[in-house]
């Protein structure tokens, strides 16, 4: 029965069927065949996959980093960051990558980072001379520090999965997203000089003063999010809420960007995309009960553990695993779907279950830069106008930079347990 499960899910999509309703559909098609199991239990497994509290954290981001977008809040970050490094070589690039990295700690989603930054910067760097491609190339690899720094949508997503500890995991996530970071403004600084791009005037103590008390309120939301979390004041989930209700008041009330007849559609956007991810969840919770009745995890497991009893190369089997399924599988579905066969072999080899949260968060970021799926390219290209193929080329030293990334994270695991070790 696992086999045919399988068989039935790739067959759907291939004719191209959605993966929450191909997950579904392969479930409630298997019980028809057994005749055993009323489809009733289908139907109860979805509802049970949904009912969690910490997956109310997930509409609240998204609607948070919603309003960040739409209400300033990105516009004056990226202006604060451009009076202080925006006078170096590659400094545009610089400041798109501290921007994704600021952004990320508000809204918790890749695309979103991608957007919210990529829609002011790229059009500008483009102005100031730099290759569109590489400005494309580049949103796009720094929207994956969105789901890296905390609050991140798929860390939530694994924690409940993993039943691992959601505050540890956003913690461990801090490292990863910081090294990511520094690679692309390595990398960005390299290319800008080689090229000549950058460079432009040096900005007065005045005018950062003026800019930093501009973008004060943004940047202290993530302080707020982040410290309440930290400091034991509210659970992830409350501060997505705190999330929400600050973003509104600053984007409504103070800033002002954010027009009343505005929410109508920041409110039906957001409830569109939790739609989506919650049943995704739904179908996955059901495929997952009927993985878990047929013992395939713990076969798959048992499988990978017979190959090699190497710590080193299992953890590199793992990663290519997902980095191909990162090719054609969106992050919600990655970590859903996978993370009850992979968990296994990863606590039978003794790997910290935050750690390994932290790695197949990675993964599915990278994913987000590989065609077909890679939402990321899909969302620059509709900024700069480019065609996918275009940007698929420029992203190449991107991802190599970030596998590299990926293997200093999985093979050193200081770089993301560190702080989580100090927080005991």
């Amino acid at each position: 029965m696992g086999t045919m499960l399988f068989l039935i899910l790739l067959f759907l999509l291939i004719i191209n069927v959605p993966i929450a309703v191909a997950l579904g559909l392969s479930v409630v098609a298997v019980f028809m065949i057994e005749g055993n199991i009323p489809l009733l239990v289908v139907i109860q497994k979805m509802f049970n996959g949904t009912d969690s509290f910490p997956l109310m954290a997930i509409p609240f981001f998204l609607l948070a980093g919603k309003l960040m977008e739409t209400g300033g809040i990105s516009a004056r970050l990226i202006n604060f960051a451009n009076t202080i490094v925006g006078n170096l070589p590659g400094g545009l690039a610089i400041v798109a990558v501290i921007g994704c990295t600021f952004f990320a700690a508000i809204s918790g989603s890749s695309a979103a980072t991608t957007a919210a930054v990529g829609g002011i910067l790229i059009p500008h760097m483009v102005k100031k001379g730099y290759d569109i491609r590489f400005s494309s190339a580049l949103h796009a690899a720094g929207g994956t520090i969105g789901v890296m720094i905390p609050p991140s949508v798929p860390m939530v997503l694994y924690g409940v999965a993993a039943s691992t500890s959601i505050n540890d995991l956003f913690i461990a996530g801090i490292g990863p997203g910081i090294l990511v970071a520094i690679s692309l403004i390595v990398y960005s600084i390299w290319v800008s000089k080689k090229h000549g791009w950058g460079g432009g005037r040096k900005y007065s103590a005045g005018e950062i003063w003026k800019s930093f008390k501009d973008a004060i309120l943004a940047i202290m939301m993530p302080v707020i999010i982040l410290g309440g979390i930290y400091g034991g004041i509210f659970t992830s989930t409350e501060a997505a809420v705190v999330a929400v209700v600050y973003g509104l008041v600053v984007g409504l009330f103070i800033y002002k960007e954010i027009k009343w007849k505005d929410l109508g559609g920041i409110f039906t956007s957001s409830a569109s995309l939790t739609a989506a991810i919650m049943l995704i969840i739904a179908t996955a919770n059901s495929f997952g009960f009927l993985l878990t009745r047929e013992n395939i995890p713990q076969e798959i497991a048992q499988f990978m553990l017979g190959i090699t009893d190497s710590l080193f190369i299992t953890l590199l089997i793992i990663n290519v695993f997902l980095l191909i399924m990162g090719t054609f599988m969106e992050t919600s579905v990655i970590i859903i779907l996978l993370t009850p066969i992979l968990l296994p072999i990863i606590l039978a080899l003794g790997v910290d279950p935050v750690l390994f949260g932290v790695i197949i968060v990675v993964n599915s970021a990278i994913g987000m830069l590989t065609p077909p799926v890679g939402i990321n390219l899909l969302v620059a290209g509709k900024i700069s106008g480019l065609p996918n193929t275009a940007i698929e080329r420029a992203v190449i030293p991107f991802l190599i930079i970030m596998i590299v990334d990926l293997m200093l994270i999985t093979y050193v695991p200081e770089i993301s347990m560190f702080l989580v070790n100090l927080s005991k």
